[in-house]
């Protein structure tokens, strides 16, 4: 939170200058956390799956942006409305990441213990002497599901803040519906992906 308000000043004084800003950010962490604690708590409460995760972060951490910033706002008297936006991110279910996943999550662990996520379905490798970790594919953005929520509140004014953590990674089923899969997307790809959707300048 203080590493949030201390970033929301230097937002503030872009947006004292005329900017007009879109917000994207990173979760990296947070995920770990999420993680760790779905592993400290496996013996009384269901896991949380990959996806879930990534939105439980977008939400958590745009509700911080979204209320420093306002505060900031307040304390300069800016007004300017503010929308944190939950985003998902169409991924190809046959992206070679799927095949090779290489993007370390969570922390690192003993064999013993990446053998048993191993037999939980995921993939783990052992990270230059410093561990085993657990990877997963990190496949290329191909579609911003909310983009037009996201530029229409743009064009109205608001600062957005979207395509969190990379945005959650989803796929189409057979039938053309979207699920949620097991990735996690870069979050420099995916804000290249909405500022080119987008238009932006800079």
């Amino acid at each position: 939170i203080k590493a949030v308000e201390e970033t929301c000043t230097h937002i503030a004084d872009m947006i004292e200058r005329g900017w007009n800003l879109v917000i994207t950010h990173g979760n990296g962490p947070q995920v770990g956390f999420i993680l760790r604690r779905n592993e400290l708590a496996g013996a009384e409460v269901h896991s949380t799956p990959l996806d879930v995760i990534g939105a439980d972060t977008q939400g958590s951490i745009g509700y911080m942006i979204s209320q420093a910033l306002g505060n900031e706002f307040k304390r300069r008297g800016i007004n300017r409305p503010i929308a944190s936006v939950v985003t998902q991110v169409l991924v190809d279910r046959n992206d070679p990441g799927f095949k090779n996943p290489t993007k370390g999550i969570g922390g690192f662990t003993t064999e013993d213990k990446a053998r048993e996520f191993e037999n939980d379905g995921w993939r783990v490798i052992e990270d230059a002497g410093r561990g085993w970790r657990r990877v997963i594919a990190s496949p290329i953005p191909l579609k911003i599901i909310e983009l037009e929520a996201i530029r229409t509140l743009v064009q109205n004014g608001f600062i957005v803040i979207a395509v969190g953590g990379g945005g959650i990674p989803v796929i189409e089923d057979k039938n053309g519906n979207l699920v949620g899969t097991r990735a996690v997307i870069d979050k420099d790809r995916a804000t290249s992906l909405l500022a080119v959707e987008l238009g932006v300048d800079l």
